[in-house]
């Protein structure tokens, strides 16, 4: 529940974003550092949220970033000053980054209580909450129903799931932190690293997607400019049946296959982008970077809280925020290389970055799937 009320008010400012534009008067330059602000809060926000679980808790850390960034909502769908906009879109990243991680260290801890595979299904709970969020906010606006308005709907939603689920939440507080005392100073070790940086290529991989799949597509395999997002909506939908499947796919082949056979299938996606003529065939490999990537990040999240170096509110929190760089820089590293180059040498290297992902696997520890 927490994952779709997260995803869900997430959802929503995408829908809201055309309005912020308007009553901000925001040129495309402008539009682009007011959205900077959102993430950089919720970079800042994840880099602490580790130790800040730790010392208050789950529970207790999930509420006050729902609380965070329901405050936000109705102010994103007011303010018409830019500079109070990008104070209250950085508090709202804040909010969904929190939020991010403490559901995750949550679910990690939920799915080893469970002993079988459930952080597929959790993060598709997430996409679907974006699916609602988004296409919610548009028939409520399209109604007539003031952008301000919508939030409201939204935030009774966001309440009411809360509510539903918080005695279900477990609490994972300071008890934890004091006995795990000495691996909270621990560093990561080789293991960790390399599950961020893999979580990283894939989060870039579908950064890449939705903000150069449409330029790609138009510009160099003659999509009509209407279609452009076609690309994205592919990869989205196929992303979402898999993580729906994910946790059955898990069952069957175990971690170590998902992350090796995810990795591949990212290459050959890619590869199927910039090889193959027209535009088809380029969406369809889209698509099929979905089907790979879409269960790499809730298995890597899995391993990070099986590892014992750290404990898992620490662990989870280093894998997640390296993670979330790729899909926050990522793009702007593949716009440099395309400008140096081309958008066929950086999707080629998004490609050869899925290796990683491939041989990586081979260096991850895994308990018994």
């Amino acid at each position: 529940m927490i994952f779709f009320v997260t995803g869900m008010a997430m959802g929503l400012w995408g829908a809201l974003v055309p309005y912020a534009q308007l009553r901000t008067h925001s040129e495309a330059g402008a539009l682009g550092m007011l959205l900077l602000c959102l993430g950089a809060g919720s970079l800042l926000s994840m880099l602490g949220s580790g130790r800040i679980i730790g010392r208050f808790g789950c529970r207790a850390v999930i509420l006050a970033a729902v609380v965070m960034y329901c405050l936000m909502m109705p102010l994103l769908a007011t303010f018409s000053d830019i500079r109070l906009m990008a104070l209250s879109l950085f508090i709202f990243g804040m909010g969904i980054g929190l939020a991010d991680v403490a559901v995750n260290v949550q679910g990690t801890m939920v799915e080893q209580a469970a002993d079988k595979p459930l952080m597929s299904g959790f993060h598709c709970l997430w996409s679907v909450g974006g699916i609602a969020g988004a296409g919610g906010g548009a028939l409520l606006l399209s109604a007539g129903i003031t952008p301000v308005g919508s939030t409201f709907f939204a935030i009774v939603l966001v309440i009411l799931g809360t509510a539903f689920s918080w005695r279900s939440l477990l609490p994972f507080g300071a008890h934890e932190e004091s006995s795990h005392e000495g691996k909270a100073k621990a560093r990561p070790n080789f293991r960790l690293i390399l599950m961020a940086v893999m979580a990283m290529i894939c989060f870039m991989a579908e950064g890449a997607v939705l903000d150069w799949g449409g330029v790609f597509l138009t510009r160099e395999r003659g999509l009509a400019l209407e279609h452009a997002g076609w690309g994205f909506a592919v990869f989205a939908i196929a992303m979402s049946v898999m993580r729906l499947t994910g946790d059955a796919i898990v069952s069957t082949l175990g971690r170590k296959r998902v992350l090796v056979m995810g990795g591949i299938l990212g290459i050959a996606g890619y590869l199927m982008v910039i090889l193959l003529p027209g535009w088809f065939l380029p969406v369809c490999g889209f698509a099929l970077v979905g089907i790979g990537a879409a269960n790499i990040a809730p298995v890597l999240i899995t391993l990070a809280g099986q590892e014992k170096v750290m404990p898992v509110n620490m662990s989870v929190a280093f894998v997640a925020t390296l993670g979330y760089l790729g899909i926050l820089g990522g793009p702007a590293l593949i716009g440099f290389v395309a400008h140096q180059s081309s958008l066929y040498v950086a999707f080629s290297a998004v490609a050869a970055a899925f290796l990683i992902v491939t041989f990586g696997a081979y260096k991850l520890k895994y308990q018994a799937d």
